[in-house]
């Protein structure tokens, strides 16, 4: 696992592309690389806070989406205050980045095949771990409408669901998993999105014995364990904390995915 530094570090913005309903921000990165699956704590460098008196923002938690050419990416949706500064950003601009952070994906044991499941802005985590597996994957992604569903265009090869039937399966991502384990249940099954997302993979997943991580987004505000805001309830008791033990865990771990666990829809 990559190691975070110390110290958060200044990053300059190369570039920020839209897709649809999201934005890909690119930060010039000399490293360390990160393991699929980890984060980093961003903050822009100006203007970085609210209100008549710019009261400073907490540094927001984001998935890396690919680490490639010196640059690391991050997939970004206007949401709030905070997203919003970051999604206004230009090249030649900065950032505070602290990370690569917490405990990535570990890949498929021999003889699985790979199943990527991801949820709206959830699909991050998942585009690093598709540049990273050996074998090809099999990619399914859900998303609400047309506009986000075009942030698919981060992966390969991705089969769609979208609630409103706009672009491929008119459903959930979900139908989409319990089809393709239907097919060939010789696999272990990666996901990332929202809450209600995640603990419909857990339980598919459950009831057919398959193994399964899940990429948790529980809102953070330290990224090393010590605020205990993204702590979440595991099975047979006690609690893991996202940003350390996580924020990929093995499903058998929970009884059930917290609301507060996913990424937006």
């Amino acid at each position: 696992m990559s190691e975070a530094p110390f110290a958060r570090r200044a990053l300059t913005v190369a570039g920020i592309e839209r897709l649809g309903a999201y934005s890909v921000l690119r930060l010039a990165d000399p490293g360390p690389e990160p393991q699929p699956g980890q984060f980093a704590m961003l903050a822009a460098v100006e203007r970085w806070g609210g209100g008549a008196d710019e009261r400073p923002f907490l540094a927001r938690a984001f998935s890396v989406a690919r680490w490639q050419g010196g640059e690391s990416h991050f997939l970004l949706e206007d949401v709030g205050p905070g997203t919003r500064r970051l999604c206004e950003l230009r090249p030649g601009e900065q950032v505070w980045a602290l990370g690569p952070l917490g405990r990535g994906f570990r890949a498929p044991e021999h003889g699985r095949r790979a199943i990527l499941v991801g949820g709206g802005a959830g699909i991050a985590p998942l585009a690093i771990l598709q540049d990273s597996l050996v074998q090809p994957a099999t990619v399914l992604l859900g998303f609400r409408e047309r506009r986000r569903a075009q942030g698919a265009a981060l992966l390969r090869d991705a089969a769609m669901a979208t609630d409103d039937g706009s672009v491929g399966h008119h459903g959930l991502v979900t139908e989409l998993l319990e089809a393709e384990i239907g097919r060939d249940p010789a696999a272990t099954v990666y996901a990332c999105g929202p809450a209600a997302m995640l603990e419909g993979v857990r339980a598919i997943c459950a009831a057919s014995a398959i193994p399964a991580q899940l990429a948790l987004e529980a809102g953070m505000a330290c990224g090393f364990g010590a605020c205990f805001g993204c702590a979440v309830p595991r099975r047979g008791g006690g609690y893991v904390r996202v940003c350390v033990d996580g924020p990929v865990l093995d499903a058998e771990l929970l009884d059930r995915v917290d609301e507060h666990a996913g990424a937006p829809a």
